[in-house]
């Protein structure tokens, strides 16, 4: 009898308020097609990147290695010893520091990179930190800076306390003896080729993996309200 009753008492509300299952009905309806554009446009982009060409593969100049595992993590691209030196280099498109930055750069190119080069000795809690610009033809120096050393995971470490003054304040003479013993380590526009071609290829796997990522987050959704 109870079941009945509240059958027949669900039965009484739905025909009193038919706009709820109609309403529940239009938005998973829409929601549905939405999903479902959201797929087939993310699976068209996903192919379309994925037939793109590669640049032709470039090897780092020696004595540089390639740090194990980089395309897929942040940290160190490149490492070497120099001496009783350890030198890593980070690099980054100059548009992903500086919004709206590379705006002269060909479309799909990757012509202006920053360079974070760090420099460290047994012993030395400390490292030298240079943040450079790297371009086809040239290399410049930004800021000469101490920081604490990095950790084992590759990322640099932000300074608390006095780093250094600013580059350019610097007089001219300490500023190409600078110059002058960064490239005494190899980081100069060398660099560039390889640099290139590495962050093109990394661009092209983030964004691959951004496609597949997304659509399954959204066909997770879909089949969810599809079950609802």
């Amino acid at each position: 009898m109870l079941r009945k009753a509240l059958t027949c008492a669900g039965s009484a509300l739905q025909q009193q308020q038919p706009w709820r299952t109609i309403a529940w009905r239009r938005s998973s309806s829409v929601s549905s097609a939405v999903n479902s554009i959201i797929l087939r446009s993310l699976k068209d982009h996903y192919l379309e990147v994925s037939k793109m060409t590669p640049p032709p593969k470039v090897s780092p100049p020696t004595p540089f290695t390639v740090v194990k595992g980089a395309l897929d993590q942040g940290g160190p691209v490149l490492r070497r010893t120099h001496g009783n030196e350890e030198i890593s280099i980070s690099v980054m498109r100059l548009a992903n520091i500086i919004p709206g930055g590379g705006g002269d750069e060909e479309e799909d190119g990757i012509n202006q990179l920053f360079l974070h080069v760090d420099i460290s000795k047994p012993g030395q809690k400390e490292s030298l930190h240079f943040l450079c610009g790297l371009y086809p033809d040239a290399l410049g120096i930004h800021s000469v800076s101490l920081r604490p050393k990095a950790e084992s995971t590759g990322f640099l470490a932000v300074p608390t306390n006095y780093s250094g003054p600013v580059f350019q304040d610097i007089d001219e003479a300490m500023r190409d003896a600078l110059h002058r013993f960064i490239e005494e380590r190899g980081i100069n526009e060398s660099l560039f080729p390889f640099l290139q071609a590495w962050l093109y290829v990394k661009d092209h796997r983030n964004l691959m993996r951004w496609f597949k990522t997304v659509g399954s987050l959204v066909n997770d959704s879909k089949q969810g309200s599809s079950h609802a």
